[in-house]
């Protein structure tokens, strides 16, 4: 099991970690994994059944993985579902509700917990620089509003007044997406989980569960873990213990981002409206913008290892170039910023894009919230809500 240190620039904020677990011992739930399905679920199991013990199981420190070096865009709705329609138009409305929703409620986390993790909700874009595109994004927002979904369908002047970019012809415009400081939102979790009565272990590497109505999880340095319930909250590293390796697809993405922008820099280039972006392509970038006014980019070309291998991509260096001049090429007064640090990493993409959250195991006994698939950022946290009512048998709230 290869996991490398987080690399972000997001992740120079990481709290010091806790202790790993250095005894056998027994609880009611295992969650493997400290990032934010992780630690979301261990909150909202504490919080609406307190009497469970639950350990959150965290290989090195919480938000090493994709948690905390994402591309920081909030998103609504599901990636199969961003800016398209599935057959069911009302189940797409709700989704549209409940992810809409997670946004706020990530706001008022953060405020009760203390924890700023600079969520700013100025909307987000999905833009595009083709006809094609255009027609497809116009018609998916006359028939969104017509379900009562806020979108806006903006033309090529409206999108170049907000983001100050002439590279595209138009934007689809979602009101409540935004933008969050990733390892602070990881942050918010953690002190929301600890408070609740959750113990979390760090540098704790599970290598094996052996299965059963009780699960017993052993550690890579010889201790033991037994509980009743067992939460896969690992993501792209979920293949790795033996589940969902037919699923689940660890992809390599590659970010990087600016020293921060003078007023007068930012004033020069025009992002007006704050807000995130990426584009339709296929193989996307995304724009985003910190409260310090560092712009970062990421995304383009992933990588994907033979066999879900995570080896260290020896491409990073052309990956930066590929970023330096898409960077250019959308602000062209950028040409002479240079990146502050890059880095990348694995995330979790699911085969058809689309995320699953529920329970498998002979004994139903084992939850999974996985194949985010770019949205994780806001999906990772209902998948939190969804397993943790779940796991006290509470299913019906979730089964449509």
């Amino acid at each position: 099991l290869a996991i490398e240190p987080n690399r972000a620039y997001w992740a120079r904020v990481q709290l010091a970690q806790n202790p790993k677990l250095a005894k056998h011992d027994v609880v009611d739930v295992a969650v493997i994994g400290g990032g934010l399905t992780g630690l979301s679920t261990a909150y909202y199991i504490r919080s609406t059944s307190p009497g469970k013990t639950v350990a959150v199981l965290e290989a090195m420190g919480c938000g090493n993985g994709a948690s905390g070096r994402n591309g920081a865009m909030v998103l609504t709705m599901t990636a199969d579902r961003y800016a398209n329609f599935s057959s069911n138009s009302a189940m797409d409305t709700d989704i549209y509700k409940l992810t809409a929703g997670n946004i706020r409620s990530l706001s008022k986390l953060s405020t009760s917990t203390g924890v700023d993790c600079e969520l700013e909700t100025n909307g987000a874009l999905q833009v595009f620089d083709n006809s094609a595109d255009a027609r497809d994004i116009s018609r998916y927002v006359e028939r969104a509003r017509s379900l009562g979904m806020p979108v806006e369908l903006w033309d090529a002047h409206r999108t170049a007044g907000a983001i100050g970019s002439e590279a595209y012809e138009g934007a689809f415009f979602d009101p409540n997406g935004g933008h969050v400081h990733p390892m602070k939102l990881v942050q918010v979790f953690r002190v929301a989980a600890e408070r609740a009565g959750a113990t979390i272990y760090e540098n704790t590497v599970v290598e094996h569960v052996e299965e059963g109505k009780v699960h017993v999880l052993h550690m890579q340095d010889g201790q033991t873990l037994r509980a009743k319930s067992l939460v896969l909250a690992s993501n792209a590293f979920t293949p790795n213990l033996g589940y969902f390796r037919n699923s689940i697809l660890p992809l390599r993405e590659y970010v990087a981002i600016t020293r921060p922008l003078s007023d007068q820099e930012l004033l020069d280039i025009g992002w007006k409206s704050r807000a995130p972006f990426n584009d339709s392509n296929a193989e996307t970038y995304y724009f985003g913008l910190t409260v310090d006014n560092r712009i970062h980019i990421g995304g383009g070309s992933p990588r994907y290892d033979f066999n879900n291998s995570h080896d260290a991509a020896p491409e990073a260096g052309s990956q930066s170039t590929r970023l330096q001049q898409e960077l250019v090429r959308v602000y062209p007064k950028l040409a002479r910023i240079q990146f502050e640090t890059t880095w990348d990493g694995i995330i979790d993409w699911s085969l058809d894009a689309s995320p699953a959250v529920g329970y498998t195991g002979k004994y139903g006994n084992i939850f999974y919230g996985l194949g985010c698939s770019g949205h994780g950022v806001n999906l990772t946290s209902v998948f939190g809500r969804i397993i943790a009512d779940l796991e006290a048998g509470r299913e019906q709230a979730w089964t449509r």
